[in-house]
């Protein structure tokens, strides 16, 4: 998929806040039920909110996209220290994010200058947004990252397996695996009874969740 040749619709979901329609895809870069939302639900409560408020943690995005779970991780960061690493093949152009309502949406002072030093910060480097969350956005692909180890947490936010059936495959799985800390947890809107199969096939305890609105479940997977 090459992000720069797709036409692209920004659409207000179900909660108000945006996300993007992919029509050739038939895909959004978040759920048309409610962006935030859904972001709140799977990635915070479901991921973050899984470790102590004081906790040292490495997270690992797949798929910056639009930045909202970086943003919504910053907020909801307390007194955790926070690495966070988030990478993306085709970054959105600067047209799109600047017409993105998400700081608007939350409605306070603190998520408008995270969301524009969130986009403001270089590719390719370790940049510190508030004392203790340094963001490190690497413009890659899932298969072209060079493995690393360490991290907690991972966001699995890529696009459904339909559409990107290349990022739902079985060295998917065993090399996100291989790039956890034991007890780390994968957290993943999708559900499907194959990409479960396959997280338990590389090694993961998982557990089906219930889902955000719109959803009836999602998938959490743990590194014993």
């Amino acid at each position: 998929m090459d992000g720069r040749e797709l036409e692209m619709e920004l659409v207000v979901s179900d909660d108000g806040s945006h996300t993007i329609r992919i029509p050739s895809l038939k895909e959004h870069y978040h759920s048309h039920k409610g962006a935030i939302q859904e972001c709140a639900h799977v990635f915070i409560k479901m991921g973050l909110e899984q470790f102590p408020e004081d906790a040292s943690l490495r997270i690992f995005e797949m798929g910056f996209g639009t930045g909202l779970n970086v943003l919504m991780t910053a907020i909801n960061a307390r007194s955790r220290s926070i690495y966070y690493k988030s990478i993306e093949a085709f970054p959105l152009d600067r047209d799109m994010i600047s017409r993105l309502n998400y700081p608007a949406q939350i409605g306070t002072s603190e998520a408008i200058r995270l969301f524009g030093d969130i986009h403001d910060a270089n590719w390719q480097l370790d940049v510190k947004l508030i004392e203790n969350f340094v963001l490190h956005k690497q413009h890659t692909g899932l298969q072209e990252l060079e493995s690393e180890t360490g991290f907690d947490l991972i966001y699995y936010d890529a696009f459904a397996p339909h559409a990107q059936p290349e990022l739902w495959t079985m060295d998917v799985w065993n090399k996100l695996f291989e790039m956890m800390n034991p007890g780390g947890i994968l957290v993943t809107y999708c559900a499907k009874g194959q990409v479960r199969r396959d997280l338990q096939s590389a090694g993961f305890d998982v557990e089906r969740l219930p889902g955000p609105p719109g959803k009836r479940e999602m998938l959490r997977a743990q590194k014993a």
